[in-house]
């Protein structure tokens, strides 16, 4: 991707298959887009939803899709960042294993696109905080993200 939001970034990750299977690394404390260790979570989406959108104050997501297909989506509402108002989109999944890195202020959802159940795994760079969770929420059809989530054929 040529034009990304400042601080988000993009990892192909490289799948070592053999005789007894495949292994994927995902993200290492070695990496350059490594910043620290919070959680490791999953969250799945069955075909054709949207969880959108959120953002954290503190925290950086780090996205990998272990299972199926998923269009994930930033914004970039940071009056001051020069990246201001772009717009991102990335697929991942099964068939283009990738890390996304989402800074912090960045809004982000994403769609499970395909026709299986989407595993999303999380490893965010803080604990979740149950009593005061670190994070802002918008509807996915919000008019203060000019995104529309439907499929677009060209």
């Amino acid at each position: 991707m040529k034009n990304l939001i400042h601080g988000a970034s993009i990892k192909p990750l490289r799948v070592m298959p053999d005789e007894r299977g495949r292994l994927m690394e995902i993200l290492r404390n070695d990496d350059p887009v490594f910043q620290k260790f919070g959680q490791a979570y999953l969250t799945t989406a069955y075909p054709g939803v949207v969880k959108a959108w959120h953002y954290h104050r503190k925290q950086t997501d780090h996205f990998c899709v272990v299972r199926g297909m998923a269009k994930v989506v930033l914004y970039d509402g940071r009056k001051d960042s020069p990246t201001y108002r772009m717009i991102n989109e990335f697929f991942i999944g099964e068939l283009n294993p990738s890390l996304v890195v989402i800074p912090n202020l960045v809004m982000h959802g994403y769609k499970a696109i395909g026709t299986e159940e989407v595993y999303l795994l999380n490893m965010p760079t803080e604990l979740y905080n149950y009593k005061s969770p670190d994070e802002l929420r918008l509807p996915a059809d919000t008019n203060k993200i000019p995104y529309d989530w439907t499929r677009t054929d060209g």
